[in-house]
């Protein structure tokens, strides 16, 4: 009996081992345990399971001409499953240094996007683990992401009108993340920003990429880690100083994508001077002055488009999401009644505007 007892110990310690030392090893997604984890809430549809012969044959063998984009995780690709339907099928390409890394990435992300329905989310079609082949399966988003809309690179040059229903639309899928009814505990997202809010036919806007995502701890509002993730540019200062992780860091990040809708310009842009590299040290100072907020204001939107009113109340909120101190900002449910008034108030002026234009 003892001799079985350690046989069975030894096996079990060499198979953890192996775990380990090849982060390659797949295991179903319904095995993956993940820290934080709670019992999988019921989907709302389960994720496909991909092959690798079938990614290729939905990219053409991920041609140049399915090609999207690429982001940290890897290459991008349109593609077309067997059932018809387009998708955006994400490749991870990372080198062997940072494997391991990815392969929680992409775990975290299933394992998330699996339990969450919204319609301000990127819905998750599928994923593949062939081998040591992983892949991303997406709803195609057929406008892109927010950023190249604001520089220039999109199809429609974005009016005020259209800014705030994407900044409304961004704000209630993290008030959903930050509530997250659907797992029972309130998840930070982590990597908000401009290149992460995809934008479907309508425009309607949709939050994406979860790899770096976290489960808040059980009756805790605070995560404290040593290492710091998330894009420069969007990094909540307090984060970043103490390693404090709330979901007020997640405000903050929105606060930035608000000046980015403001102002047009980048978060973080290297191709300017020093001093004007960051969208934040520059337009900190003049949020909440009125007569100088013209200066800022993104000259490819039409003035007809927006009232200083609104562009005012906007820039307020946006100083208070980016406040050093995180007890200092608004509570997302906050910014999405604040949007939401924003919107209507440039609405009713510009509504006011035309019919003074008309009696004239």
């Amino acid at each position: 009996m003892p001799f079985r007892l350690v046989s069975a110990w030894n096996k079990r310690r060499r198979s953890k081992s192996e775990d380990h030392i090849n982060p390659w090893i797949y295991k179903p997604v319904e095995y993956w345990q993940l820290e934080d984890q709670k019992p999988p809430a019921k989907r709302h549809q389960g994720s496909l399971v991909f092959t690798l012969k079938e990614m290729e044959k939905a990219t053409c063998s991920f041609s140049d001409e399915n090609f999207l984009g690429k982001g940290g995780f890897g290459r991008v690709y349109k593609g077309i499953l067997q059932s018809g339907e387009v998708v955006a099928i994400k490749k991870m390409e990372l080198p062997q240094s940072k494997a391991a890394e990815g392969e929680r990435e992409f775990r975290v992300e299933v394992d998330i996007l699996s339990r969450l329905d919204h319609p301000n989310l990127v819905s998750l079609v599928g994923y593949c683990a062939d081998g040591k082949h992983r892949f991303l399966v997406y709803e195609y988003m057929r406008k892109g992401n927010l950023q190249d809309h604001l520089n220039g690179t999109g199809e429609v040059k974005m009016d005020w009108s259209l800014r705030l229903k994407v900044a409304i639309g961004a704000a209630r899928g993290l008030e959903y993340l930050h509530s997250s009814s659907s797992v029972r505990t309130p998840i930070v997202h982590r990597d908000f920003k401009s290149t992460n809010i995809l934008l479907d036919s309508n425009y309607e806007a949709k939050i994406s990429d979860f790899g770096l995502a976290k489960l808040m701890p059980d009756g805790h509002e605070t995560y404290v880690t040593a290492r710091v993730l998330g894009t420069f540019g969007y990094f909540d200062p307090e984060y970043t100083s103490t390693g404090k992780l709330t979901l007020q860091s997640d405000i903050y990040a929105f606060g930035v994508v608000l000046l980015e809708l403001l102002t047009g310009r980048r978060a973080v842009d290297l191709s300017q001077g020093p001093s004007d590299q960051n969208i934040l040290l520059q337009v900190r100072h003049i949020l909440n002055d009125k007569k100088r907020l013209r200066k800022v204001i993104d000259p490819e939107m039409s003035r007809s488009s927006y009232t200083m009113e609104s562009i005012a109340m906007f820039a307020k909120l946006a100083s208070r999401c980016v406040r050093i101190n995180s007890s200092e900002r608004p509570l997302i449910e906050d910014c999405v009644k604040e949007l939401q008034l924003i919107f209507h108030v440039n609405s009713k002026g510009l509504s006011m505007a035309m019919h003074t234009f008309r009696m004239l």
